[in-house]
């Protein structure tokens, strides 16, 4: 019976190619003579002009493009005990229903746990991260956490501006490129251009995660507590209430949050310290929140020791808060 209908299938098949054949041979003619077209006009005179026209703005593009990836490249705080690396294997027999150990991680920003510190860790995730991360409530540790949430705030704002410039180069030069192109090879117009890939995503927000694996490997639960902007400034609160601020004379100081980098650029006009650039000349001008003197050599976040800077001067400065 399955071999019949197996001939059935085969017979309808060779049935549909012969007489679908001219319609598919029409449609890899078609393929064949679109990128004969697209490879001709990116290699066309026209197509230069046009590239050399935007060049300088594109290459703003992509320097912003490798600013904001320096901006997401921050590793999170973890103080755990570094007990050293070994090799594990289990030769027994019955290994293969183990599927969970093999999911196992060990790293920094991993805690392999008990079922109930893993189940109590999503209740509570702040006050479990210190505890098991060995991360402890000091103006420091405060000061390395406001750190990375100005880095991924401005990561996050340079992301929308710098796609809103890329859509601006384009729309400037889109009456000179055939519809065609603009339409159908969009993808390739933005490489040919000379833009570098874009990542929109915000799957580089790092993660604390507690993980429990049953001694018999069949079962296996996790939490995961992403530290996103909106968890980075809730975490910058939890801490600020444990500390007892000791560099401030009057013992309080300011928290880098997100509130008070809207409040610092307010206050600047939204305009660079150093340059005078401001939003009102360039509307999608990324701008960042600088120590004016860096907390590595003792500065506060406080805001007489905070100014808006373009990302340009805050690069060039070199000592990034």
């Amino acid at each position: 019976m399955e071999f019949i209908v197996l001939i059935i299938i085969l017979a309808i098949i060779f049935y549909l190619l012969s007489v679908a054949w001219p319609f598919l041979l029409l449609l890899v003619a078609i393929w064949i003579l679109w990128k004969v077209y697209e490879l001709y006009y990116y290699k066309s005179s026209s197509f230069a002009e046009i590239k050399q026209r935007v060049t300088t703005y594109i290459n703003d593009c992509n320097e912003l493009n490798q600013h904001i990836e320096s901006l997401k490249d921050t590793t999170l705080i973890s103080n755990k005990t570094d007990y050293g690396e070994a090799s594990y294997q289990d030769a027994s027999s019955w290994n293969y229903k183990r599927k969970h150990l093999k999911e196992e991680k060990y790293a920094p920003n991993v805690h392999q746990c008990s079922r109930t510190v893993c189940s109590n860790a999503q209740k509570k995730p702040f006050e479990y991260i210190c505890k098991y991360f060995g991360i402890k409530a000091t103006e420091e540790t405060l000061s390395k956490f406001e750190a990375i949430l100005n880095n991924f705030e401005a990561a996050e704002e340079g992301k929308q501006h710098l796609q809103a410039e890329k859509e601006k180069i384009i729309k400037s030069i889109e009456t000179d490129i055939p519809v065609l192109i603009r339409k159908l090879s969009k993808k390739k117009l933005e490489q040919n251009l000379g833009f570098e890939e874009m990542d929109m995503s915000t799957a580089y927000f790092p993660k604390y995660v507690f993980q429990y694996v049953s001694s018999g490997g069949n079962a296996s639960t996790h939490c995961d507590v992403t530290m996103d902007i909106d968890n980075l400034n809730r975490f910058i609160l939890f801490l600020s209430e444990k500390i007892k601020f000791n560099k401030s004379a009057a013992g309080q100081r300011a928290l880098m949050t997100s509130k008070l980098r809207q409040h610092i650029k307010e206050r600047d006009g939204f305009t660079c310290q150093l340059c005078g650039a401001s939003v009102e000349q360039e509307p999608h001008l990324l701008l960042e929140i600088d120590h004016i003197k860096p907390i590595s050599k003792g500065g506060m976040t406080v805001e007489d020791n905070l100014q808006t800077l373009c990302w340009r001067c805050n690069r060039s400065k070199g000592s990034k808060f």
